[in-house]
């Protein structure tokens, strides 16, 4: 299933999509919860709720609304928790070795992340900052798994069954704030607590069993995923790439900590995700301006593409 959230006449409400962004059909389900965060929280996606949902589909009991017709939300626009990771080593070689330094040992004992702000969630769409945010403005082209229930001191080899599924992540930063915040060693906050846009909607872990790839670790999945500015490419990666698996992260992220459903949590960027390592690299000498639009894609993920306006 691909679960989405959306606007329509006013009125904001969620629900499966059928197809994709160009020409798909939603069912709306707002009769079986309010919002999918909600509905995850009456046990997951089950097959009593995998069956409350096909009896709204296959009756056509509610009305199906053309994507077009629709502004899409982020799929999952009211997380409790948002973590992000820093999952992918391509990305992190890259960052230190520009900088003459080695890869922290630390990366290859546990997998690390960060709490960021959920109240900052957008999807689809315009993107609103600051000015102070504009020093050094970036993306971050990253997929997010999102909890399908509630989970606490899970391992990893169990982790996965708790994931219903995933989504793309853009996590944007203000560098010039991060670097200097950072010089205190406490992670960063003010640089990226602004905005981080999700969506366009989640695929279930089933929708992508075609591109899976088990592991003792925790599974990965065969998607390529790439970033356009203003259509110029920019990036360009695979989830099969991702160090730590998402199953590694939520073991790290559960254990004495208990994590809800809808929370969500980011991979960390992908190798060449992001003006931060093209710059260090040489690759590039830019930053993003208001106007600028960032476009991430992932296979079987959906397209999300988001404007930045200086608010």
């Amino acid at each position: 299933m691909r679960f989405v959230s959306f606007t329509h006449d006013g009125r904001a409400s969620w629900g499966v999509l059928q197809g994709d962004q160009s020409g798909g059909e939603i069912t709306d389900l707002a009769e079986l919860a309010p919002t999918l965060r909600a509905f995850l929280e009456q046990g997951g996606l089950d097959d009593t709720a995998r069956d409350r949902i096909g009896a709204i589909t296959d009756s056509g009991s509610r009305p199906i609304l053309p994507v077009e017709s629709v502004e899409l939300r982020s799929p999952i626009p009211d997380p409790w928790t948002v973590r992000d990771a820093y999952a992918f080593r391509q990305h992190v070689e890259a960052g230190n070795r520009a900088r003459g330094v080695e890869v922290p040992p630390v990366f290859d004992e546990i997998p690390v992340f960060y709490l960021t702000n959920p109240r900052s969630i957008t999807g689809p769409g315009p993107v609103p900052v600051r000015e102070k945010h504009l020093d050094m403005l970036d993306f971050e082209l990253e997929i997010a798994a999102v909890i399908g229930r509630e989970c606490r001191d899970v391992t990893a080899a169990e982790a996965d069954g708790y994931i219903l599924g995933y989504t793309i992540m853009n996590d944007w930063s203000a560098r010039a704030l991060q670097r200097q915040e950072m010089q205190m060693a406490l992670g960063p906050m003010k640089g990226k607590d602004f905005a981080t846009s999700l969506g366009p909607w989640i695929a279930t872990r089933d929708e992508l069993t075609s591109r899976r790839i088990e592991s003792p670790e925790g599974e990965r999945y065969d998607l390529a995923m790439t970033a356009t500015v203003n259509g110029v490419p920019t990036s360009e990666g695979n989830f099969a790439d991702i160090t730590w698996t998402f199953a590694q992260i939520l073991e790290r992220a559960s254990y004495g900590c208990t994590l809800g459903a809808g929370d969500v949590i980011g991979s960390g960027t992908v190798g060449t995700g992001c003006y931060l390592e093209l710059n260090l690299t040489g690759v590039t000498s830019r930053w993003l301006e208001p106007g600028d639009e960032v476009v991430l894609e992932v296979e079987g993920l959906g397209r999300l593409a988001n404007t930045v306006v200086l608010s």
